[in-house]
């Protein structure tokens, strides 16, 4: 087969929430906007983390529910390469070859390495290539998507589900941007992943020789030196999403955007999200994290928002829950006590003039 070579151009903030920020001081807390922070993101919903440690450094609305689009290839990549060897050959079915709107264009009874399929996946975002893999994987997409959702229970990813292997619509999908960053995180420690996300262009083969040319999608791996890679994202319902991650003095940190509004929008914040990660690890700025009221309109579902420590996290939250309903009623029966002794001393004074 010929092997793919790369083109070388190398607010609102509930109680819960409010009160799993502050127990765990990982972010300043800005409960409302400022006009320059309301400019500043217009996408639902965007969180950086750094890499290395799964800290969060900037977030808006990191635990809002959201469709995750086509960057739930990252997810099919995954389980994948956990299943298949890269040269395994798949044999391309009706079903895979009828995908739309955006593929490929393999050919029914086609065969084409997995190799193939994953950088026409992640690359092109083809989602014949990611319907053809999860065929080959599970016999069927329906069956795939059940290997997807235990994959991201083991990772510790509890608010995200998917329903497909594209992303395209259809069934109960959802992620949000805090669960996106971690599955990309993740996702970077798969060597050929990392290699597919971070090539620009190049041409991949069908086992019949037939030739196919790919050029990547993310718009920042072509204009920004510091990109490692990501993965878009876009339906109707979902908007334009996009999770990266980006290197700089060794450093690296992962972007993730839900829900802006276009295009530009999406490329522009990520960038920026990505320059402020960089100034919060460098001290220049502080971590913050906020909730906007417009964002929760009812047609979306807020999530539980765990940065660290899950478990330990959930027990804390418990005994302090119990604990200030033990401290309320306390309060509620001295109070009663104070103004039951009030009583009789009053009822002496009188008595006492009488």
């Amino acid at each position: 087969m010929k092997q793919l070579s790369a083109v070388s151009c190398q607010s609102f903030v509930t109680a819960k929430q409010l009160f799993i920020v502050v127990i765990f001081s990982l972010f300043t807390l800005h409960s409302s906007l400022s006009v320059a922070q309301a400019v500043e993101i217009r996408s639902k919903a965007a969180v950086v983390m750094e890499e290395s440690t799964g800290r969060v450094l900037y977030g808006k609305n990191p635990n809002l529910k959201l469709p995750p689009a086509s960057t739930t290839k990252l997810v099919t990549a995954m389980v994948v390469l956990d299943r298949m060897n890269l040269d395994d050959v798949v044999i391309i079915s009706e079903k895979a070859a009828n995908v739309s709107p955006i593929k490929a264009d393999f050919r029914p009874n086609e065969r084409v390495t997995v190799k193939t399929l994953l950088y026409a996946a992640l690359i092109r975002s083809a989602n014949d290539a990611a319907v053809a893999l999860a065929e080959a994987v599970a016999g069927s997409e329906h069956d795939f998507v059940e290997l997807m959702n235990q994959k991201v229970l083991s990772l510790g990813i509890s608010d995200s589900r998917f329903a497909n292997a594209s992303g395209l619509p259809g069934g109960e999908q959802y992620t949000t941007v805090y669960d996106l960053s971690r599955i990309m995180k993740r996702a970077m420690r798969y060597r050929t992943i990392r290699d597919i996300i971070n090539t620009k262009a190049g041409f991949v083969a069908t086992e019949d020789g037939r030739s196919i040319f790919l050029k990547n999608i993310n718009k920042l791996l072509w204009s920004d030196d510091s990109m490692l890679g990501g993965k878009t994202g876009y339906t109707r319902k979902a908007g334009h999403c996009f999770v990266s991650a980006g290197e700089h003095a060794n450093d690296v940190v992962i972007v993730a955007v839900l829900g802006a509004p276009n295009r530009e929008t999406m490329w522009r914040e990520s960038e920026l999200l990505m320059e402020k990660g960089f100034s919060i690890k460098d001290r220049k700025e502080e971590p913050v994290i906020y909730f906007t009221r417009s964002d929760y309109n009812g047609s979306v579902e807020k999530a539980s928002y765990n940065a660290q420590g899950i478990g330990e996290k959930k027990t804390f939250i418990k005994k302090k829950a119990k604990n200030s309903k033990i401290a309320l009623k306390k309060a509620a029966k001295n109070k009663k006590i104070r103004a039951g002794n009030s009583k009789i001393a009053s009822q002496r004074n009188a008595k006492n003039e009488g």
